[in-house]
């Protein structure tokens, strides 16, 4: 069963919809036992960075979360739910859960590009990606962030785009997977990405 974290700053139901529709026992839940009990998590997330953080805060779910990832259950964090994992974020000067090394940054206002990044936008692809198995080049992806994460780590970081600043969008661990672009909202590819992911 897939948990889909509940903490009030997330767009549920949309992801909810995608996996059934792949056919994937799915339940949106800040249930503990139920969460470590999943076979995979996923950690949704759109709106302000520090709201996020006071609301997870506010659910007890912190802990759980940790240990979701320390115990090597498949993690899925998608938009505000990748920034999430990181160190730091320069919207309303937060710490995040510190999982991942990096800053969230905001994308520069003099680029002469429309902030936020709304609509599609083409992968990068850096190196071989267990989430794109069978999504064909550098597939169209479908965004809505002003800010974007910068990992320390670039080996971890599957695959970027160019909006005025090189941005970190997809990101794989041994078990953690994060999309700043939203998978739901993605067509065919964001579906290849969450069947991808339920079969990990």
């Amino acid at each position: 069963m897939i948990a889909i974290l509940n903490y009030d700053a997330g767009n549920l139901r949309s992801v909810e919809k995608a996996f059934q529709f792949l056919g994937q026992p799915v339940a949106i839940t800040n249930d503990p036992k139920t969460i470590l009990e999943a076979t995979r998590v996923v950690l949704p997330g759109v709106g302000a960075f520090r709201d996020a953080m006071d609301k997870l805060k506010a659910s007890g779910l912190i802990p759980v979360i940790h240990e979701v990832i320390n115990k090597k259950t498949p993690f899925l964090g998608i938009c505000l739910g990748m920034q999430l994992l990181y160190d730091y974020s320069e919207e309303g000067d937060a710490e995040g859960l510190g999982i991942l090394s990096g800053t969230v940054r905001r994308f520069p206002a003099d680029s002469g590009l429309k902030i936020p990044q709304i609509g599609w936008n083409r992968l990068d692809v850096k190196r071989p990606s267990r989430l794109l198995s069978g999504c064909e080049g550098s597939p169209y992806v479908y965004f809505v962030h002003s800010y974007y994460v910068d990992a320390a780590d670039k080996n971890t970081v599957t695959a970027q785009v160019t909006y005025g600043a090189c941005a970190d969008v997809l990101v794989e661990t041994e078990n953690i997977f994060l999309t700043q672009f939203h998978p739901e909202k993605s067509g065919h590819t964001g579906l290849t990405i969450l069947h991808n992911f339920a079969e990990v």
